[in-house]
């Protein structure tokens, strides 16, 4: 019981630590606006992306990450194969987790479920990287004319 006891006192010191360092960060802050992305979440966005010019166009991201399929290329063969070994394990974790879930689940239907989280998770990718890239907060509509 004291071990347990320990351990919880020391995942609540962590979790003030991670929401300091949350509040800190404008960039974090601002992918917090978006619908699901919590403390985690927006750390581990950031901390992969690091900077958002290494990404030239925020549709980018999925494939930055590791969320599009490997092609397999050669004379004219020409075919989709698995992810990327390089996708985050704790992002795909975390970026499924979104409100997006509802768009998953009918894509789920058509596709199935492994597919649509991975889907889930590179569009949430991209929304993200978007609005560190023009620096504005989540918005639930495109740009009003």
């Amino acid at each position: 019981m004291k071990a347990r006891a320990s351990i919880l006192d020391q995942i609540k010191v962590l979790d003030r630590r991670l929401s300091a360092l949350a509040r800190a960060t404008p960039v974090v802050r601002r992918f917090m606006t978006a619908p699901g992305v919590g403390v985690i979440t927006a750390l581990s966005v950031a901390s992969v992306f690091d900077d958002a010019s290494r990404v030239r166009r925020s549709s980018s991201a999925g494939a930055y990450l590791g969320l599009t399929p490997r092609r397999y290329e050669s004379g004219e063969t020409s075919r989709n194969g698995r992810l990327y070994e390089a996708a985050t394990t704790l992002l795909t974790r975390n970026l499924r987790f979104s409100t997006l879930k509802a768009w998953g689940m009918k894509l789920a239907k058509v596709s199935g479920f492994k597919k649509a989280r991975v889907a889930v998770a590179r569009k949430l990718a991209v929304i993200l990287h978007a609005m560190w890239k023009t620096n504005t907060p989540f918005r639930w509509s495109p740009v009003d004319a």
